[in-house]
């Protein structure tokens, strides 16, 4: 049996996550990165139930969840992006950098340096 080729992990992938109340939404605001090169790719999962406080009150609703991969130099670019354009008044953003493979790593800087 062939030996796999040897993995090899880099850092340095920006991961920011967050919800919206409907897929059509997220679909949109997911084109929006892409098309915009501020993410190489967005994956939409959901619907997710969240239960929250808001205002006071425990809140539940079914939310899209966004997870967008880029780069530490389009971070703040597509943090941006997905504040400016989301109609929550206090969207959740996440961020956090992550390891990934060295060919997927370098995908994602292909996919959001070439503009």
């Amino acid at each position: 049996m062939a030996r796999p080729p040897d993995i090899v992990l880099e850092s340095g992938i920006v991961e920011v996550r967050t919800t919206f109340g409907s897929r059509q939404e997220a679909v949109s605001c997911a084109e929006r990165l892409v098309a915009g090169w501020l993410a190489a790719c967005v994956q939409i999962d959901g619907p997710v139930l969240s239960t929250y406080r808001w205002q006071a009150a425990v809140e539940t609703a079914e939310e899209w969840r966004c997870t967008c991969k880029t780069t530490p130099g389009r971070r703040a670019a597509c943090v941006e992006a997905i504040a400016t354009g989301h109609p929550y008044e206090t969207p959740q953003v996440t961020v956090a950098t992550i390891d990934a493979t060295a060919a997927y790593a370098a995908w994602v800087r292909e996919s959001v340096e070439a503009s």
